[in-house]
C-alpha cells in the first residue's frame, strides 16, 4: 500500500472530525428534542452515555472542551432533567455527572435518529458495500492508528 491511501484516508478523517460538521450533525440529531438538548450539549450527554458517571473534569478530554465548558453545558442538561449531580464516593470534594432516565431515553432517541440519519445516506450504495465499509471502519478503530 503506498502513502496516498493514508493522505486520502486523512483527508476524509479530518472532514469528519472538523467541529462544524460534528455541530452540523448534532443540531439535525436534536432538532426538536426539547429544551436544554442541542449541538452544544449533545456532545456532554454522548460521552456521559458512552463512559458512565463522570466529574466533568474527567470528562472534559473526551468531549474536547475544558471542565468549566462541561460544567456550564451539564448545568443546561441538569436543567432540563436529562442528567443529575451526585456526590463522587471516591472523592468527597467532587461531583458526578448521571445520565437521568429521561437522559438515558434521550440518548437512545438520538442514536436511533444518528443510525438512521446513516442508513439513509448509504441507502444508495450498492449491496453489501455499506455493510462492508461498517466491518472494515470497526476494524479501523480498533486496530489502525488510534490503537495505543
Amino acid at each position: 500500500m503506498n502513502n496516498d491511501v493514508g493522505h486520502e484516508i486523512a483527508d476524509a478523517l479530518g472532514i469528519l472530525l472538523r467541529r462544524t460538521t460534528r455541530e452540523q450533525l448534532h443540531r439535525r440529531l436534536t432538532e426538536g428534542m426539547g429544551e436544554g438538548l442541542d449541538e452544544v450539549t449533545y456532545p456532554v450527554l454522548s460521552a456521559l452515555a458512552r463512559t458512565g458517571p463522570r466529574s466533568a473534569a474527567d470528562l472534559a478530554p473526551d468531549v474536547g472542551i475544558d471542565r468549566s465548558g462541561v460544567t456550564r453545558r451539564a448545568s443546561r442538561l441538569e436543567a432540563a432533567g436529562l442528567v443529575r449531580r451526585e456526590p463522587d464516593p471516591d472523592d468527597g470534594r467532587a461531583q458526578l455527572l448521571v445520565l437521568t432516565g429521561r437522559g438515558r431515553a434521550a440518548v437512545t432517541e438520538l442514536r436511533g435518529r444518528l443510525a438512521a440519519h446513516i442508513t439513509e445516506s448509504l441507502s444508495s450504495w450498492p449491496p453489501g458495500e455499506a455493510e462492508a465499509f461498517a466491518r472494515q471502519l470497526r476494524r479501523f478503530t480498533t486496530d489502525g492508528p488510534f490503537v495505543g
